[in-house]
């Protein structure tokens, strides 16, 4: 069969180099129509990446945050809650441990400062963040000088602190951000040590949990802070936490909030799919005129090779014969041409990418995912088919006789 197969193909690529221009012409519609897919399936793909980078630059896309219920809302008005949920340390490295390698999980409590050079009058506003020593292993903390904090530090009497790279910049002024490791900085009424400086957004100061939980009454309630290797695994982690939540905490899930940032990216994802959609829908337009020139080539060639299809079944070839050979060319024409598009929309793209990039002033890329290429390949195998049938019908209902005495 395979056999039989290779032959088919074989003969229709034979078949069709017998004209290549006509045949170029006739599919110039399929080659367009497959290019403006392809640029457009290309720069859907590259915008719906270019959203999820924003969303997780600005809003930690694969992070879940976990924060006790202060207050219920009854009857339509917020009223405080009679408990409220603790979590420890020790809760902390038991959900860390239960699990196992998807995420990191910190243990954090946040208070509002203000921060200032022990030389200087202008107070800066600050988020001062208290970390559980669970972050101390964490590799995608990216500093950019000094160190960050060790577990030496969590019982180390004089506070130290790492900042964010933002509110560094801030503080050091005209100076580079290194030059204020080592130095004391004033938070509120209290000194520390700055020891390193981080690559995070924001005016943070982050410190070791022990020290600063002790030093600062006024901090919020423990949170806890989960990010997860994989972004996809999201949900999945969620569901986990409130099982968790549910079994080893007094008042379970109920008694927390579970934020994260899904809503944002399937409103990405709905916008991109929707663009996808009406622009594919209007290529689609496109693609069909193409399909209509690989019917006219193919109906064009049944008329010129009758005597031939009238001494194949002359001489034994059955009618399915007739269509599949029909057939094959068809969806040869269509791959040829599609490949061809699939050029054309690539090279397309290649050059309107760096002018967009230049207008809207925007680091957007490109992105030409395997699904895209699965589109491409369906449309293909899609027209082959839906408009070499009825070509092929045609080609094997001619009579022997007729088509032999055909001039």
């Amino acid at each position: 069969m395979s056999k039989r197969l290779a032959a088919i193909v074989l003969l229709a690529i034979q078949t069709l180099r017998t004209n290549p221009l006509h045949i170029f012409l006739s599919t110039l519609g399929l080659i367009i129509g497959v290019g403006a897919l392809v640029a457009i399936l290309s720069l859907g793909d590259g915008l719906e990446q270019y959203g999820r980078n924003q969303i997780s630059t600005t809003t930690s896309l694969e992070t879940i945050i976990v924060t006790p219920k202060t207050r219920d809302w009854i009857d339509g008005v917020s009223v405080a809650r009679d408990t409220v949920a603790v979590l420890q340390v020790d809760d902390a490295e038991a959900m860390a441990a239960s699990l196992s390698d998807s995420a990191d999980v910190v243990l954090k409590r946040r208070a509002n400062v203000a921060v200032r050079l022990p030389d200087g009058a202008e107070r800066t506003g600050a988020y001062l963040e208290a970390l559980a020593p669970v972050v101390l292993n964490m590799s995608w903390v990216e500093v950019t000088a000094g160190r960050f904090f060790d577990e030496a530090d969590e019982h180390h009497e004089k506070p130290v602190v790492v900042l964010a790279e933002a509110l560094a910049q801030r503080l050091a002024g005209d100076n580079a951000v290194e030059t204020l490791v080592g130095q004391a900085i004033a938070i509120d009424t209290l000194t520390a040590e700055v020891i390193g400086v981080v690559a995070a957004p924001g005016q943070l100061v982050l410190g070791p949990y022990a020290p600063w939980t002790a030093r600062v009454p006024k901090a919020g309630p423990p949170e806890l802070l989960v990010r997860v290797h994989q972004v996809e695994r999201v949900p999945a982690v969620k569901t986990h936490l409130e099982s968790w939540l549910d079994t080893h905490t007094d008042g379970g899930s109920a008694a927390f909030t579970l934020v994260t940032n899904e809503a944002r990216v399937a409103q990405v994802q709905r916008g991109v799919r929707l663009f996808k959609l009406i622009m594919g829908l209007i290529t689609g337009i496109a693609v069909l005129v193409g399909g209509i020139g690989v019917m006219n080539v193919l109906l064009i060639s049944v008329t010129e090779r009758t005597r031939e299809i009238g001494i194949r079944k002359a001489t034994g070839a059955r009618r399915r014969d007739i269509v599949w050979q029909f057939l094959t060319e068809s969806i040869v024409i269509s791959i040829m041409g599609s490949l061809l598009g699939l050029l054309l929309g690539l090279a397309v793209v290649a050059i309107a990418v760096p002018i967009l990039k230049q207008v809207a002033e925007a680091p957007f890329d490109v992105a030409f995912s395997w699904a895209s290429l699965g589109v491409i390949v369906l449309v293909a195998v899609a027209v082959g088919l839906g408009f070499g049938t009825y070509p092929a019908w045609r080609a094997s209902r001619l009579s022997p006789v007729d088509a032999i005495r055909h001039e």
